[in-house]
């Protein structure tokens, strides 16, 4: 009838309800019991990565020692096979040395009987010095007055010749005109008189042209006492451009980081407009939801109570959805399903416990790559920036390059080279020429080489776009770089080939046959002394 229950109970003797009731809450004790380990396991698992990330940080101490031994093991082995090199080369210079020895001691030996002649002739020859250094003595002051007298005599003869040059000017046209005033003697002699007077004129003309003369020298010392003030009035105007260039470069580096907190900010202001519309859309759709269902906003607004809270309404329709569900047609098979699931569920716990223990050690090791890779890429670019702007004033004799990077994120930034040879105010790199342009990329080659050098270098026709000052000042960087470093440039300058050590060159001697000659500079100009 109404409010039976009716239960098939099973034969055995734990079917009953008290004792499921007993199980569950050993089960739960034993839930409990777990837990408590599952808390001490995890307290152990922290203390164990504690421990493994000061091995890792040991091991990175140990890694970046070894990583500094080989570098200088490689440096030492450079350097090694440079002194044996050098070695070899001093041991070729002391064989050619001693057989120069040998044959200075033989044209010493044959020098040693010459000698004997010589003293006697030097006896001779001393002998004669002393009566003759007073007819020379006598002969060199009679020579300085030849000279006194003879350049006397040149600024003479200089005079005459521009008066000769003068006066023949003048009978030329004499002559030409001679045929002319043969008929009119007398008018000639009137006209030369008149021409006699007309000299002293203009004589006296120069010599009162020789006053503006003064006055003019007197104004030219006035001119060249302001020159000098404005070469240093423009002394420090280059100084203030410099200053100027300087706050320029602080600002364009201050409105980079303005231009990315605008982006920031109008990347937010989108988000925020992306979820306003997803608001409106959420209450657009539940306004048609309620006018489906029949109801009416205001009445439903009127009855709902004020303290109530949207989460916990969702909540309790979904509890009831939940218990609505279980009401469904009863399983006999729970109890064998639910070990079945709780096995499942244990092992599904294992392995999202080690699926996850995997994860933190992944992303931990990724955290750390990502930080190792930043600090070395910003000490690298530091180094690379430092050695950029210091060694591009040397290859172009003054100016300023530097690096700068295009974002703020390490792992994903872009470098850009800044350059200003000196005398320019370039704002992009298409506005240097093709040798600038040469020098820039040898100045940051350098650096980058500097910071991690090999053995050699080759350089293929670096210097073909450049003109000879600045080929001078690459040959000097490449020489102050050699005690280090051993180059191996391929070149057509001469300027270049001056301060190589070994010379490889391809002639044809023969129409199609190519052959290779090697020079050792030293040794040829060892053979050239000689």
């Amino acid at each position: 009838g109404r409010e039976w229950l009716r239960l098939n109970r099973d034969s055995g003797e734990t079917s009953g309800v008290l004792e499921r009731e007993q199980e569950l809450r050993a089960l739960l004790e034993s839930v409990a019991i777990l837990e408590a380990q599952v808390g001490e396991l995890s307290a152990a698992v922290e203390a164990g990565r504690a421990e493994l990330n000061q091995a890792e940080q040991a091991r990175e101490e140990q890694q970046r020692i070894l990583n500094e031994a080989n570098r200088q093991l490689s440096d030492l082995r450079s350097s090694l096979s440079g002194k044996r090199t050098r070695a070899e080369h001093l041991r070729n210079r002391s064989r050619n040395i001693q057989q120069e020895v040998e044959e200075l001691r033989q044209q010493i030996s044959q020098g040693r009987d010459e000698l004997e002649t010589s003293r006697g002739r030097l006896h001779q020859a001393l002998e004669e010095m002393e009566t003759l250094s007073e007819r020379r003595e006598a002969l060199v002051r009679q020579r300085d007055d030849l000279r006194m007298r003879l350049e006397e005599i040149r600024q003479q003869a200089g005079q005459q010749r521009t008066r000769a040059h003068e006066m023949a000017l003048r009978i030329e046209s004499m002559r030409s005109s001679r045929d002319s005033l043969t008929r009119n003697l007398e008018r000639v002699r009137g006209q030369l008189s008149h021409l006699e007077a007309r000299r002293q004129e203009l004589e006296i003309a120069m010599e009162e042209g020789e006053i503006p003369l003064t006055e003019q020298r007197t104004e030219l010392d006035l001119q060249l006492a302001c020159r000098v003030d404005a070469e240093a009035a423009l002394t420090q105007a280059r100084e203030n451009l410099a200053g100027i260039d300087a706050r320029l470069r602080g600002l364009e580096q201050g409105r980079a980081g303005a231009d990315e907190e605008v982006q920031k900010r109008r990347s937010s202001l989108d988000q925020e407009r992306l979820q306003r519309q997803e608001l409106v859309i959420r209450r657009r759709t539940l306004e048609e939801q309620l006018e489906e269902s029949g109801f009416q906003k205001e009445p439903l607004l009127g009855e709902i109570p004020e303290d109530a809270n949207v989460e916990r309404w969702q909540e309790e329709v979904a509890r009831m959805d939940a218990r609505i569900r279980r009401l469904g047609p009863i399983n006999l098979a729970a109890i064998e399903e639910y070990q079945e699931q709780s096995e499942r569920m244990r092992y599904l716990d294992t392995q999202y416990a080690d699926v996850t223990e995997s994860l933190d050690t992944l992303e931990n090791a990724i955290h750390k790559i990502d930080r190792e890779t930043r600090t070395r890429f910003k000490k690298t670019f530091d180094q690379v920036n430092n050695g950029l702007q210091q060694k591009f004033p040397r290859l172009f004799g003054g100016g300023h390059a530097y690096l700068q990077l295009t974002g703020e994120d390490l792992l994903d930034t872009g470098v850009t080279v800044m350059a200003r040879p000196p005398g320019k105010r370039n704002t992009s790199i298409h506005m240097l020429s093709g040798g600038e342009k040469a020098l820039t990329a040898v100045a940051l080659v350098f650096a980058i080489f500097e910071l991690n050098p090999a053995p050699f270098c080759m350089l293929d026709e670096v210097d073909a776009p450049l003109d000879d000052a600045n080929v001078g000042r690459f040959c000097d960087m490449v020489r102050s770089m050699s005690e280090q470093v051993q180059f191996i440039f391929i070149t057509h300058s001469k300027i270049t080939m001056e301060i190589a050590n070994q010379l490889t060159g391809v002639t044809m001697h023969e129409p199609g046959v190519s052959r290779l000659v090697s020079v050792d500079v030293d040794e040829a100009a060892q053979m050239a002394a000689i």
